[in-house]
């Protein structure tokens, strides 16, 4: 049992939904997901238009289902039976921890809260110290904000790790035997997780990162596979290439699809010298992955956002049949956030606010208080990982770090998580609603040190042990579907 076993996990929750219909999210991507049909680029459970740097685009909107239940008022008061497990916990830390302390304060060098080792269950909830590594704006406190569940205002335990640097070509040779093959994905995906990849070697290790290389194929296996797959992707572009305008005026599909494929890749990532200046080749090679993948996988098709995921894929591999079927294994695993029925993203915002829940109860209850449970304003983040977030290197890094798995294949609610209790203070301290919650969350865009969060998710996902992972709804994305033969399910008739 985790350190949150203490908090009462016997009710049931509503996340209580919101309409948007007169707030427009800047640079926000306006599409959902879910399990099934694909959602259109106008359905939108914000019901926000997207709007990218060079451009906005707007389309109808699609409502959202609210989630179901209601979670019951507590009697007992939650500060004071936090503080009576506080002591009883705290007692059980042990030397590990205090020798571990010790060290951080002969180091001088603390990344802002507070924690234990993950091999002790009786773990209390993580206190963050809000005077965070990276530039915070002042925080009004002229209205009294409840604490974070634990705050040892005078004791700081290391949880996550120190960020290394990036793994480079000598070491990564150390991972491969003779023939190719890496002989401990696991500690390759630990190193990864941990420090990143050097860029000159993006191309070839994020190809085991997605799945698209095997990790105990060899050198031959994979340059066999990579000819093979080129082969099939040229098959799979011709099918859309042989359209005549005249068939194309009796394929509604095709031509919705390719109209908004046009739109998109011509202002995405435009800032990027890789895609910059007017009719550039890589602009082009943008379009024709994604106007074949809307024919590999008709039934989802195309969906706004789907450039933000391809767009550094692309960037790396510089290969178009090697960047097309990378980006179509990473839409093995995020392709139900863009479904029609918003089911993935309906679980990942669930699980996310059962993690606030369970690691910041008094944040949790703020956001009840002032009608922010369906936790919307997380939406960009979980819809394309943060793409609009954080400089397009450090986009990278992230992803990589996200694809190893390593703690957990959802670390990116952990990350979530990390970053509204980095800011919990002033939303709660500012008593924001919803619209100005909504507001705040999108001009973090740019402002967010990528490493300490990363430190912080790692300490929120140990922390939370079992009880975190139960939050999760088996199947959420970005986890691997399981292989039935039909990835996404079918629903005639359904526009995209």
């Amino acid at each position: 049992m985790s350190c949150f076993g203490m908090i009462n996990t016997g009710c049931s929750h509503c996340l209580q939904q919101r309409t948007l219909s007169s707030l427009e999210l800047p640079r926000a991507v306006s599409i959902a997901s879910g399990s099934s049909t694909p959602v259109s680029i106008g359905d939108s459970p914000t019901n926000v238009n997207l709007e990218r740097t060079n451009g906005g685009l707007g389309h109808d909107s699609h409502s959202i289902s609210q989630f179901h239940g209601r979670q019951k008022q507590k009697a007992q008061d939650p500060a004071r039976d936090i503080s009576i497990q506080v002591l009883e916990k705290f007692s059980l830390v042990t030397k590990f921890a205090r020798e571990t302390t010790s060290q951080l304060f002969r180091e001088n060098h603390s990344n802002g809260f507070g924690a234990f080792e993950k091999k002790f269950d009786s773990q209390s909830a993580l206190d963050f110290d809000h005077k965070a590594s990276y530039d915070t704006e002042t925080i009004v406190n002229e209205i009294p904000v409840a604490p974070d569940p634990v705050e040892f205002d005078k004791l700081t335990l290391v949880w996550g790790k120190p960020r290394q640097p990036p793994l480079g070509s000598e070491e990564w040779t150390t991972f491969l035997d003779n023939e190719g093959r890496v002989m401990d994905s696991n500690a390759l995906r630990k190193r990864i997780f941990y420090g990143g990849v050097d860029h000159k070697l993006r191309r070839e290790v994020w190809a085991f990162l997605l799945g698209y290389y095997a990790y105990d194929s060899t050198y031959a296996e994979r340059e066999y596979l990579r000819c093979i797959k080129k082969s099939e992707y040229e098959n799979i572009k011709r099918q859309w290439q042989s359209i005549s305008p005249e068939q194309a005026r009796r394929f509604t599909k095709f031509r919705e699809r390719k109209g908004l494929i046009d739109k998109d890749v011509v202002r995405t990532d435009r800032s990027v010298t890789f895609f910059d200046g007017d009719d550039n080749p890589n602009v082009h090679l943008l379009r024709d992955i994604l106007l074949t993948y809307s024919f590999y996988n008709f039934d989802l098709g195309y969906c706004q956002g789907m450039s933000d995921l391809l767009s550094p894929i692309l960037f790396v591999m510089e290969d178009e049949s090697q960047s097309f079927w990378c980006f179509v294994a990473l839409m093995e695993r995020l392709g139900p956030n863009f479904n029609r029925d918003q089911n993935g993203m309906h679980s990942q915002l669930f699980a996310l606010s059962k993690l606030v829940e369970l690691l910041d109860n008094p944040l949790h209850n703020y956001f009840k208080q002032n009608d922010c449970l369906n936790y919307f304003f997380c939406f960009r983040w979980v819809l394309i990982q943060f793409k609009r977030e954080f400089e397009y290197e450090k986009t990278m890094r992230l992803w990589e770090v996200l694809w190893t798995h390593y703690l957990s294949e959802h670390l990116h609610l952990y990350v979530c998580v990390a970053i509204l209790k980095r800011y919990r203070n002033k939303i709660m301290g500012e008593q924001m609603d919803f619209d100005t919650l909504l507001k705040f969350i999108n001009e973090l865009s740019g402002r967010i040190d990528l490493d300490a969060i990363l430190r912080d998710a790692e300490a929120l996902c140990i922390c939370a042990g079992e009880n975190g992972a139960a939050s999760i709804p088996p199947g959420t994305p970005p986890s691997l579907p399981i292989d039935n033969g039909l990835l996404y399910s079918q629903q005639e008739d359904e526009v995209l």
